[in-house]
């Protein structure tokens, strides 16, 4: 598997990341958080370059963050209001970060670069002891689809002009449920690979994280305007609470 770890995305990414990684749904995930938040503190994990995290705090949020890449900190201090934001450099899995919190939140199926299921597992139970009684954890993540896959791979242009080609090759490795992306884009400048590895997991499957963190389904949507989620549904919202005391 690829060598790759937090610091390993920010240096890949940082320098362009709001450019290209924008999934066009910030103003949605933001009105809907604000909605479900208390005006309690609220913890943002891999807040990145502050996508959502700035916005919540412009409307009086007090958001602090866990990010494990020092160089997607450094564009979010650039950012008006950045430098206001308190963030711990550090696994968004261990969840080091001083204090309770009434809301926690993790997006952009960013809980998926957490490369194992044991991690994945250590990030739940850590959110669960960061939370207040009765304090919530929203996830956002894309649901599998191997639909496009041959012989566990896929391969797909992502971008074509007339002096640059980008594409995406995926390899799937179904024992790990792992996906290693290499992204290459070719321009007149060169070349670039961007690679990737995610660990998925199944919607049932982190139900029975939360469960086992002590945390209870309370929702779960197709999309950040409550869309039902169906079969047919691409990605899902999903809020757990803390139960007990």
């Amino acid at each position: 598997m690829l060598d790759f770890d937090p610091e390993t995305f920010g240096a890949l990414n940082a320098d362009d990341y709001d450019t290209l990684h924008d999934p066009g749904t910030t103003e949605e995930s933001v009105t809907l958080i604000a909605e479900l938040a208390s005006k309690g503190r609220i913890l943002e994990l891999a807040i990145g370059t502050g996508r959502i995290a700035l916005p919540l705090a412009e409307r009086g949020f007090a958001v602090s963050g866990i990010e494990g890449s020092a160089a997607m900190v450094e564009k979010l201090r650039e950012k008006p209001g950045g430098a206001d934001i308190p963030v711990v450099i550090g696994d968004m899995a261990d969840c080091a970060i001083d204090g309770e919190f009434e809301f926690v939140f993790l997006v952009f199926n960013t809980l998926f670069n957490l490369t194992s299921q044991a991690e994945q597992v250590r990030c739940f139970r850590n959110v669960a002891e960061r939370l207040v009684p009765g304090g919530a954890f929203l996830v956002e993540t894309f649901v599998p689809d191997f639909s496009a896959y041959h012989d566990h791979q896929s391969l797909r242009a992502t971008k074509i002009g007339f002096k640059s080609l980008w594409f995406e090759a995926k390899v799937h490795d179904p024992t790990r449920q792992v996906i290693e992306y290499q992204r290459v884009r070719i321009t007149e400048k060169g070349t670039k690979l961007v690679p990737l590895v995610m660990r998925y997991a199944w919607p049932q499957e982190m139900d029975l994280m939360a469960e086992l963190a002590g945390l209870s389904l309370e929702h779960r949507w197709g999309g950040w305007n409550r869309e039902p989620f169906t079969a047919e549904s691409t990605m899902h919202v999903t809020v757990y609470r803390r139960t007990g005391k």
